[in-house]
C-alpha cells in the first residue's frame, strides 16, 4: 500500500515537470542594438525608395570587434540554461549572404512598380526569431577595477514593440573580460527578463501573434474596394474574412477607402489546425487566395516587409 502511494506520488510530479518542461517558449535572437552599433560606427546606409537609411552593419560588428561575440555568446547561454530556444546571429547573416543572389525588389509584372526590403527586415525573415534582443553595454572604469552597464530590450519581431527590459549597472570587479562582467551584472535581473518574455509568448499562444494587414489598388485596376459581389461591398468582404480567421475575431480596422484598406492589431494563431508554426505570408495567403476565387476572381500581388506587415495589392501580380 505504502509503496504505491509512493509510486503514485512520483509519476504525479513527474506529469507535472513534463508538463513544464513540454510548455512552448518563444525563439530569441539576441543582437548588439542600434544605440551600441552607432556610437561604435557600425551603421550601414540603403536605399529605401528614394530615402537614405542608417541600419546596423552587424556583419562588420562581428568581424571587426571580438567582444560582440563574446557577450552575445554570454547572454545565449544564460537564455540557452533558462530553456529558450536561440537562433544563432552569426549563423543567420551566413545564410542572409548565401541568398544575397536572390533579387530582394519585388515588382509588379504589369505596373512594374517595386517595393524594397530593408536589410533588418531580410535578417529577421532568415533568422524567424519570435523575440529580438537588443543588447547596449557599456564599461565602466574605477581604478584597477571595471563594472559594466547594461540595458536588455526584447522586442517582438513582428510588430517592433518592446515586450521586456532589463536595466542595471553590476558591482565594480577586478575581471578583466568584459563577457564575465555582463554576465554578474545582469544574473540578478535574468529571471525577471524572461519571465516577462514567457508571459508575452503566453499571451501570443492564447490570443495569437499581432500583425498589420494592408489592402491597396494598383492604378490601373478597373475596380476598387467599393466594388459588389453578391451585394456586399468588397471592403467589407476582406473585413469578414479577417473576423472569421483572426483569434478570437481580435482586430481593429484602422483606416478604409475606396483604394485601401488598413487593419491592425490582426491576431493571427500561432499554429494551424496541424499544430504546424505559421508566419504572417502564410496566414494572409489565405485571404490573396481567397480573393483570386470566384466570384472575386480579383488578381493580387502579396508582399512582406519584414515578418508582421503583410500587403495585398489588387488588380494585378
Amino acid at each position: 500500500m505504502k509503496n504505491n502511494i509512493i509510486f503514485t506520488i512520483c509519476l504525479f510530479l513527474f506529469v507535472i515537470t513534463l508538463g513544464f518542461s513540454q510548455a512552448k517558449k518563444p525563439t530569441l535572437m539576441v543582437v548588439p542594438s542600434d544605440a551600441w552599433c552607432n556610437q561604435n560606427g557600425y551603421m550601414q546606409t540603403y536605399n529605401d525608395q528614394g530615402s537614405t537609411v542608417k541600419v546596423p552593419d552587424y556583419k562588420r560588428a562581428f568581424q571587426e570587434n571580438a567582444e560582440v561575440l563574446q557577450v552575445i555568446s554570454q547572454i545565449n547561454g544564460l537564455m540557452s540554461e533558462r530553456g529558450f530556444p536561440l537562433k544563432n546571429m552569426e549563423s543567420a547573416i551566413k545564410t542572409l549572404e548565401s541568398n544575397a543572389a536572390e533579387d530582394n525588389m519585388r515588382s509588379s509584372k504589369d505596373s512594374g512598380s517595386e517595393v524594397n526590403e530593408s536589410p533588418i527586415d531580410a535578417l529577421k525573415k532568415v533568422a524567424k526569431a519570435d523575440i529580438i534582443i537588443q543588447l547596449t553595454w557599456t564599461v565602466n572604469k574605477t581604478g584597477p577595477k571595471k563594472s559594466i552597464s547594461y540595458n536588455l530590450q526584447g522586442i517582438d519581431a513582428y510588430t517592433d514593440k518592446q515586450v521586456a527590459t532589463a536595466v542595471g549597472t553590476g558591482n565594480p570587479s577586478f575581471s578583466a573580460e568584459t563577457a564575465v562582467l555582463l554576465s554578474e551584472a545582469v544574473l540578478a535581473h535574468m529571471d525577471n527578463f524572461t519571465g516577462t518574455l514567457q508571459n508575452h509568448f503566453d499571451d501570443m499562444f492564447e490570443n495569437g501573434r499581432e500583425i498589420i494587414v494592408r489592402i491597396q489598388t494598383w492604378d490601373d485596376w478597373d475596380g476598387d474596394l467599393e466594388t459588389e459581389y453578391d451585394g456586399e461591398e468588397l471592403a467589407y468582404i476582406i473585413e469578414d474574412w479577417i473576423a472569421d480567421n483572426a483569434v478570437k475575431g481580435r482586430f481593429s480596422t484602422t483606416d478604409l477607402t475606396e483604394t485601401m484598406a488598413l487593419f491592425e492589431q490582426v491576431r493571427m494563431p500561432l499554429f494551424n489546425e496541424k499544430g504546424r508554426a505559421i508566419d504572417a505570408r502564410r496566414f494572409v495567403k489565405g485571404l490573396s487566395d481567397h480573393l483570386k476565387k470566384a466570384p472575386y476572381n480579383i488578381p493580387n500581388k502579396l508582399v512582406m516587409k519584414g515578418l508582421g506587415r503583410a500587403t495585398i495589392i489588387l488588380g494585378g501580380k
